[in-house]
Formats: C-alpha cells, sequence, structure tokens
C-alpha cells in the first residue's frame, strides 16, 4: 500500500509536468520562443526558476549528504553559494537582460559574446557553444545519476532501469515545450522543493526528542561535528579548504542555465523584487538542507556509509511520513532533479542549434525547422549525458562540483567584464574562454597540496588574468562595439 501512494503521487506529479509542456507545445512558432520564452517571464517564475535550476539534486541530496559526514564544515558552501547568488543578482542580472537585447536581442550567451565583441569570423560564438556542450554533459549526467538514485531508492529498481526512467520523463516535457515549459515547471518544482526541504528537517529533530536533544546529541558525534574550522572527524580545517568551499559562491557569474533566466525577464524593473523573492528561497533552503544532514546524522542509529549518504533526505522522508506525504516530499527531489537537468538541456540545446546549425550549417533554416532541431538535440544530448551517468556510484556532488567550476572559470569572468569594462575585446575573450576552461580540465586531473584547491579558484584567475592582458595588448574595439556599450549604459542601476 505505501509503494501505491508514493506511485500515484510520482504519476500525479510527472502528469503535471507533461500537460505544462503540452500546454507550451504550440506556442514555439520561432527559435526565441523556444529558447528564451520571446523574453515574457514575470518576476515570480524568474526568480523561482533561476533558484531552482540552480540547486538541482545536489540540494536534497548532494549538499545534505556533506553535512551529514561533515556537520558544520558544510556552512561554508552555503554561506558561499548565498553570498555568490545575491551578487548574481545584483552585478549580473538588470545589466545583463539591458546589454543581451541591446546587443542584437540576443538570445543565448554565445550569441551575446558575439554581438557584444563584433564576432564576424564566428570563433567565439563556436568556442562559447561548444565549451557549453562539454560542461554541460557532465553536468547533466549529475542530474541524471541524482534521479537513477532517487528510483532506485524508492521504488526498488535497478540503478540503470531507474536511470532510463528518469531520463525519458525530463526530455519529454522538455522537447515538448521548450523555454516556457521548463521555466514554468521550475516554478512549481521551487514551491515544492522550499517546503519540502523545511518540513523533513523539522520532524527529523521532532523525531529526535525537541532541538535541546538534537543539539546535545551533535555535541557527542565527533570533536569537530559542530566547529566551522573542523572537517567532521576533528581535524582541523585548512584555509585551502574554507577557500576551496567559499569559492561555490564565484561559479554563479558563469552558469549559463541561471543566466539565460535574467535575459529572459520581461522587464529590467522586475529584477530587484525577484532579487528579494530569490534571496529568501536560497537563504531559507540552503539553511535546511545543512540541517537535513545534521538531523539525519542523529536521527538514523547506524551511520550510513559515505555512498550512501546521500540518500539521507530520502530515509528520513520514508521513515518519519505517512506514504502520501512521504510520495510528496519525494517529488520534491525529483522536482530538484528536473528543475536542473531540464534547463541544462534546453541551454546546451540552443547552443547547438543557435550558435552552430544555424550559424555555420544551415544559416538559412526557417524558424520551424529551427525549433525542430533543437528539440532533436535535447534528445541527442539527453543520449550521451545518460551514458556518461551509467556508473551507479558516481558522486552527485562531485559531478556538479566539476561542471559548476567549468562554467564559472570559463564564462564567469567574460561575463561580468563585458557587461563593466568597455575596453575588453575579442581576442581578450577568447583568451579567458580557453584559459579558464583548460585550466579546470587540467586542474582536476592533479592532486596533493595546492592541487587540492577547488578548480574553479585557478581557472576563475587565469580567465581574468588572460581577458585583461590579451585585451590591454589589442587595438582598442572598434565604435560599433563602443557603442553597443554605450546603448545600454544609461539604463544600467
Amino acid at each position: 500500500m505505501e509503494k501505491y501512494s508514493i506511485i500515484i503521487t510520482f504519476i500525479a506529479y510527472l502528469l503535471f509536468m507533461l500537460a505544462v509542456g503540452t500546454h507550451f507545445y504550440k506556442k514555439n512558432e520561432s527559435l526565441s520562443d523556444y529558447l528564451i520564452g520571446d523574453r515574457q517571464l514575470n518576476k515570480w517564475v524568474t526568480s523561482m526558476s533561476a533558484q531552482a535550476s540552480d540547486m538541482s539534486g545536489w540540494l536534497l541530496l548532494g549538499l545534505p549528504g556533506y553535512a551529514y559526514l561533515q556537520g558544520l564544515e558544510a556552512v561554508w558552501i552555503a554561506l558561499g553559494l548565498g553570498i555568490g547568488t545575491y551578487l548574481n543578482w545584483k552585478l549580473v542580472a538588470r545589466k545583463l537582460r539591458l546589454l543581451t537585447e541591446a546587443a542584437g536581442n540576443a538570445i543565448t550567451l554565445p550569441d551575446y559574446f558575439a554581438n557584444r565583441f563584433s564576432d564576424h569570423n564566428k570563433s567565439l560564438r563556436v568556442l562559447s557553444a561548444l565549451f557549453i556542450l562539454v560542461f554541460f554533459l557532465i553536468y547533466t549526467a549529475s542530474g541524471f545519476v541524482a534521479g537513477a538514485k532517487l528510483f532506485e531508492s524508492v521504488f526498488g529498481l535497478p540503478y540503470h532501469s531507474a536511470l532510463i526512467i528518469g531520463v525519458v520523463v525530463i526530455i519529454s516535457y522538455t522537447a515538448l515545450g521548450g523555454f516556457m515549459a521548463v521555466s514554468w515547471t521550475d516554478f512549481f518544482q521551487g514551491i515544492i522543493m522550499f517546503f519540502a526541504i523545511i518540513t523533513v528537517p523539522m520532524l527529523g529533530i521532532y523525531a529526535s526528542g525537541g532541538f535541546a536533544e538534537t543539539s546535545n546529541a551533535w555535541k557527542a558525534v565527533s570533536p569537530g561535528f559542530m566547529d566551522v574550522f573542523s572537517h567532521g572527524n576533528g581535524e582541523p580545517l585548512k584555509a585551502l579548504s574554507i577557500i576551496s568551499l567559499m569559492a561555490w559562491g564565484i561559479g554563479y557569474f558563469g552558469q549559463p542555465h541561471i543566466l539565460t533566466r535574467f535575459m529572459a525577464i520581461r522587464s529590467p524593473d522586475e529584477i530587484k523584487p525577484a532579487r528579494r523573492i530569490a534571496m529568501t528561497w536560497v537563504i531559507v533552503s540552503l539553511t535546511c538542507a545543512v540541517l537535513v544532514g545534521m538531523v539525519g546524522r542523529i536521527y538514523l542509529p547506524e551511520q550510513l556509509p559515505d555512498s550512501d549518504s546521500e540518500k539521507i533526505f530520502m530515509i528520513m522522508v520514508d521513515q518519519l511520513t505517512h506514504p502520501i506525504v512521504g510520495g510528496i516530499l519525494l517529488a520534491a527531489v525529483l522536482a530538484a532533479i528536473m528543475s536542473t537537468a531540464d534547463s541544462q538541456l534546453l541551454v546546451t540545446s540552443s547552443a547547438l542549434t543557435e550558435d552552430l546549425y544555424r550559424v555555420i550549417i544551415r544559416p538559412q533554416a526557417s524558424e520551424k525547422e529551427l525549433v525542430w532541431v533543437s528539440r532533436g538535440t535535447v534528445i541527442g544530448v539527453a543520449a550521451v549525458a545518460c551514458a556518461i551517468a551509467l556508473k551507479p556510484d558516481s558522486s552527485v556532488l562531485g559531478l556538479v562540483s566539476y561542471a559548476w567550476a567549468g562554467f564559472g572559470a570559463t564564462f564567469g569572468p567574460l561575463v561580468i567584464l563585458s557587461l563593466y569594462w568597455k575596453r575588453m575585446t575579442r581576442n581578450g575573450a577568447i583568451a579567458g574562454i580557453i584559459g579558464g576552461g583548460i585550466t579546470v580540465l587540467i586542474w582536476k586531473q592533479l592532486e596533493g597540496g595546492a592541487f587540492d584547491l577547488y578548480e574553479i579558484v585557478p581557472g576563475f584567475l587565469v580567465s581574468t588574468l588572460l581577458i585583461v592582458l590579451f585585451s590591454l595588448i589589442d587595438k582598442e574595439p572598434g565604435s560599433d562595439v563602443a557603442d553597443l556599450f554605450e546603448e545600454a549604459k544609461p539604463f544600467h542601476d
């Protein structure tokens, strides 16, 4: 009976997602409609979909699993992400919305870069699209791994069968409805995630005897569990580790699936209220995600092995709630997974369709043809990401951290400097993309000493340095580039 209740809840939820995709299916008459919703998102959908697609399955799996093992050390990740979220909304959102519209009504990041820097030979556009493809394959794979772990844990399915089911569901409504379907489903999924992440730690604290009992039990776990400057086993936390954990925050400036939401909001004036909504969601969600892991460490009588720590949210839901309520709360995990994977598939599809297919292969392609090509690439990219996710012991947090670093270092400095520095040149942009991306890819393969530093830090620094250096030794941008920058400048806040 318990399994049937959860299955019914899941099916109802998935049918709703497909209904949203079907609703927007006929509304996609152009590639702009399909990829950016013709810039018609309101402040609520923009803020909630941006944060839901940002946090992904790792909010309910990866971060609680980390806190379960390491205790208050996880606060450094949450703090870095909170600061990064605020700075992204404050420094990037409004300027990017204005400048992408001024830059030939750009509907993808590579499109914006190409127009911003007069990339006539298309090398900057193609290079950007290729790096998006590489890192989003890794990122999307993390979502598929999380989905497989969910179905495996809830329904007792074999890992690979669970993986295929999750992939098929996500592909279905993403390919059908495009950006608006993804954004609206992310809005609803963000609401579900928000209430789920609050409910579970509260139930766990109650079941553990109240906050006072839980707090006392935390102190008995290990010497370092309640110390932000120690690992969970009591070893002192090195400065390199704190920098690495906090550095998650600088990744926000280069995440295409989040930046696309800024580009799609219907009015720049709605950025400020959207930022307030987003920050409320983020602060509460990150705090409660850490609590889930820490409370779970007390609630469960025996410690989970490291490989199962990311299942702590699902285990607590299963043991603490009625099957119907549990089905709704577990649907939040599915929501978290789907809200990011669908956005990643769509952004990757946009890079392949708008920035490679239309620019390089079929410049004369009709809007209808481009929409269908984009749908096809969603399926193709999902298939490759699914292949990457076939390894059952893959870590959700590990895959996310790699892709997050890749995007943060490859595009973060480029986005910020393109919005604030008129002197930046196309050659500087190309050097920054290559330097940041390659640094992350190489640094990730090295271990020990300084190489234990999270790869986003050296990647971000190398990218910034190369952008500045190559821009300064290059000749100043032409009047067309300068005029474009000035056109949007009077409207900047």
